[in-house]
């Protein structure tokens, strides 16, 4: 696996040729492809009926634009606006919090790269990093996700964009609620808060 990865970055960093083959479009868009016996991912930690999962077992389909080991990367099937894009990792977490520390890190590691890549190849000017974490927020499919919306200047996608910002008011109740969230933090585990050594 180390092998396929290593020629993966090398493919990128030297391509043989600037236009890509027909088999290597396949591939890159193949969602059953990585089903070897080395590369399957636990199914124990899967859910049957959950649409990620299913793409991650390669039983249903999706435009695939990104995978390694951790997470993948995914045309939305209903998008906001061309390009919209999604980082799911591959191991089944309903939400963002129940998602260990080290899989939303590789999940974000990678946003500097896809949406790069998402920018260049939708003509966008930037991008919009959005997390629909539980259901009042807006979260449809209960598997953790990353959304990567390309945008243009004027594209009028957010109603709110017409919405004026209010200055926050330094006053007591600002106070308490930035006291409650340090009461909150104090309460997580120790191991939690360390960093990880780079």
């Amino acid at each position: 696996m180390e092998a396929r990865r290593l020629a993966i970055l090398c493919s990128h960093l030297n391509p043989s040729s600037p236009y890509p083959t027909r088999d290597s479009i396949l591939r890159a868009f193949d969602c059953t492809s990585g089903s070897s016996d080395d590369e399957k991912v636990e199914s124990s930690n899967l859910q049957n009926d959950c649409v990620f999962c299913k793409i991650v077992r390669g039983e249903s389909p999706c435009l695939k634009l990104y995978e390694d080991d951790m997470c993948l990367c995914i045309l939305d099937t209903s998008p906001l606006i061309h390009g919209h894009s999604l980082i799911i990792p591959k191991l089944h977490y309903p939400t963002l919090e129940q998602t260990p520390p080290s899989v939303v890190a590789a999940m974000c590691s990678k946003v500097p790269l896809i949406s790069n890549a998402i920018v260049k190849a939708t003509d966008s000017d930037s991008f919009n990093l959005l997390v629909n974490n539980g259901a009042a927020a807006g979260q449809v499919i209960f598997h953790t996700h990353i959304h990567i919306i390309p945008r243009k200047e004027r594209d009028c996608l957010w109603a709110s964009e017409s919405l004026r910002r209010q200055t926050l008011k330094l006053d007591k109740e600002a106070s308490q609620l930035a006291l409650r969230v340090r009461e909150q933090l104090c309460r997580v585990p120790e191991e939690q808060l360390v960093q990880p050594s780079s």
